[in-house]
């Protein structure tokens, strides 16, 4: 069956607007990039991109680890059926409520921060009689040239600075924690691979100076990611290579252990793992003319996709229309159906044959698509999401939110108390 006709049938049984996601994709993509890596390398998949548990398990099935950065993502990790041992919690906003809840369900291991964010892990630990294992987030000096955005190397609320490190390096000594690691995040969205190589090499480099000047056992190093894919536009995912190599060759010499665990090499990835596997299905509602310009009105916006324009930034998105594109091509702006001007998710594309009804494919968006965009705004209903496995459906569910009762506490007896 074509892409199309599969699109409309999946469309007549769960109505529009809907997210479909290919499992296919999903496996393609962790076979590429595994293959891509130094061997052996662990794989984490970070579900800020997308915590889909559908998705989340069939790359575990793949052999990737998770790695989450809330209470939701950690969920969504124990759903899809992730040990919680064999979880990476990172992120640099942890509270001590939720480090005493992920280390009561098992969560051992934790990207930290700042040495605030390691003596709240520690404390966590120790609170459960244990001690867990830290990864040092390291803000270091990024390689010369502009490999993609970069999440390092300047002021940042992201990894301790070196310098601070290395003043002080008693403070890593924390009751409940054990310094088991360093953590690389230079860059994010590379496609250029020389780039994306620099950084890596200089994330390894780092990481053995670092081990030397502060007297580390290093178990695991986590060097990141980077790992780009087209959003919401037509496109393939980058491939690297030349990576492979050039990396493994940086680790031989510099920590060389590494091939028999010691330490362990670990990567990251979230859009390139599921980027391409997702579709989102909009329908055109309403098509009317404005002072001279035309919209297509459709009934997905910028609570369905591309949350960023929300605040006021809107990405470069391209769909196309399901089916043969009959008519006059016509620029056109296409709005959602939020009752705010910043409901875009296109300024004066050229497309051909819009008028109500028309399904628009939004190519590209099995990440930072349903989940990070304004889904509460409105209150409309969320478009079902749907993943296929070939010709067949193996799962159709849709996010919702819920008001849950809280019981009311007695504020006038914390208010007394106060004023004594």
């Amino acid at each position: 069956m074509h892409a199309d006709e599969r699109f409309e049938e999946l469309l007549s049984a769960y109505g529009s607007p809907l997210y479909v996601h290919d499992l296919a994709r999903v496996r393609r993509a962790c076979h590429d990039l595994a293959a891509a890596l130094p061997e052996p390398a662990r794989l984490y998949y970070s579900l800020k991109a997308n915590p889909h548990p559908g998705l989340v398990a069939e790359l575990a099935r793949c052999g990737a680890h998770a790695e989450i950065t809330s209470r939701g993502e950690l969920a969504a990790a124990l759903e899809a059926g992730c040990a919680a041992g064999e979880l990476l919690y990172s992120g640099p906003g942890k509270t001590p409520g939720e480090l005493r809840e992920a280390v009561a369900q098992g969560v051992r291991a934790f990207s930290v921060e700042s040495f605030g964010d390691l003596e709240r892990v520690g404390a966590a630990g120790a609170a459960h009689g244990t001690a867990v294992d830290c990864l040092l987030r390291v803000n270091a000096a990024g390689a010369p040239g502009d490999a993609g955005l970069r999440m390092t190397g300047s002021a940042s609320q992201f990894g301790f600075d070196v310098d601070a490190l290395l003043s002080a390096p008693e403070r890593l000594r924390v009751p409940g924690a054990r310094i088991a690691g360093l953590h690389f995040f230079p860059l994010t969205n590379a496609r250029d691979e020389a780039g994306l190589i620099a950084e890596i090499v200089q994330s390894v480099r780092t990481a053995a100076a670092l081990r030397d000047e502060l007297g580390l056992s290093l178990r695991l190093v986590d060097l990141g990611g980077g790992f780009a894919a087209p959003y919401a536009v037509p496109g393939e995912r980058p491939r690297y290579p030349a990576l492979r190599k050039a990396v493994t060759g940086v680790l031989d010499a510099e920590l060389p252990g590494w091939r028999q665990g010691a330490p362990h090499i670990a990567f990251e990835s979230g859009r390139h793992l599921v980027g391409d596997s997702g579709t989102l299905l909009t329908t055109v509602v309403d098509v009317k003319d404005s002072k001279g310009t035309r919209f297509a009105v459709l009934d997905a916006g910028v609570n369905h996709l591309g949350g960023l324009s929300g605040l006021g930034r809107l990405l470069p998105m391209k769909a196309r229309p399901l089916g043969p594109a009959d008519g006059e091509v016509r620029r056109v702006t296409l709005a959602g159906p939020l009752c705010t001007p910043a409901d875009l998710l296109g300024r004066s594309v050229e497309l051909a044959g819009l008028r109500p009804g028309t399904v628009l494919a939004f190519p590209n968006v099995g990440a930072y698509g349903l989940t990070a965009s304004l889904l509460g705004f409105l209150g409309h209903r969320a478009p079902a999401e749907v993943l296929v496995d070939g010709g067949r459906v193996v799962s159709a569910t849709r996010l919702a939110l819920h008001r849950h009762p809280v019981p009311a506490a007695d504020t006038r007896s914390a208010v007394t108390t106060a004023r004594s």
